[in-house]
């Protein structure tokens, strides 16, 4: 049984598992995540890069996470990576429910070679994002590299997260990478249950 929101179609939540679908003219997109997982992913959103930067994601942040993405891609990879973000960002909300018993913050920094990249997040309901990628060129393989602060953007606006990610290296590649499984592992802090924690951590007793 599935519920529509808006224009995702949310699957029945398993835990902190749960399946999302969103179909436009432009994207067809399913994100399966499940947070109290092992890493395993499998991703296919036709773009390299990017089905590497996620399987990284997952890999490292312990998710559970399958994507698949059928997009536009004779036009460019605009409306792809932006509703592959939109999708996951969906299913972390719909994952999280109602955010009582966690951490709410974490923060993590990665290094790969000579790039090293910090995350901090908020997945408290408060949506804002901070990204600060100094990226040399324009492309690594088939994933331009303006589209990953979009991305970044599009994540944190749909999952409630207050995001500021910020990095510096010598190669796009290296900086990339740092900056997802940075991500990840603020994320995996984040959202993980504090056993000292009863109800939400605010002191106003409600989150978002």
């Amino acid at each position: 049984m599935t519920t529509p929101a808006g224009d995702y179609t949310i699957g029945a939540r398993d835990g902190r598992r749960v399946s999302v679908a969103r179909t436009t003219r432009e994207t067809d997109v399913t994100v399966t995540l499940g947070l109290d997982g092992a890493g395993h992913t499998s991703i296919a959103t036709g773009i390299g890069f990017y089905d590497h930067l996620l399987g990284s994601f997952g890999h490292h942040g312990l998710f559970d996470l399958a994507i698949s993405a059928d997009g536009d891609l004779q036009i460019d990879e605009h409306h792809t990576v932006e509703d592959v973000a939109l999708v996951l960002g969906v299913a972390f909300a719909e994952a999280l429910g109602d955010r009582a018993g966690i951490h709410r913050f974490g923060e993590a920094s990665v290094p790969m070679d000579e790039a090293l990249a910090t995350a901090v997040v908020d997945v408290g309901g408060r949506p804002y994002a901070v990204i600060d990628l100094p990226f040399r060129g324009e492309r690594v393989g088939a994933l331009p590299l303006q589209l990953i602060e979009h991305a970044l953007e599009s994540f944190a606006q749909r999952s409630g997260t207050t995001l500021h990610l910020h990095g510096r290296g010598r190669n796009d590649h290296h900086l990339a990478e740092a900056a997802f499984k940075s991500l990840a592992r603020a994320l995996r802090a984040a959202c993980e249950p504090d056993p000292r924690r009863d109800g939400v951590a605010s002191t106003k007793g409600s989150l978002g």
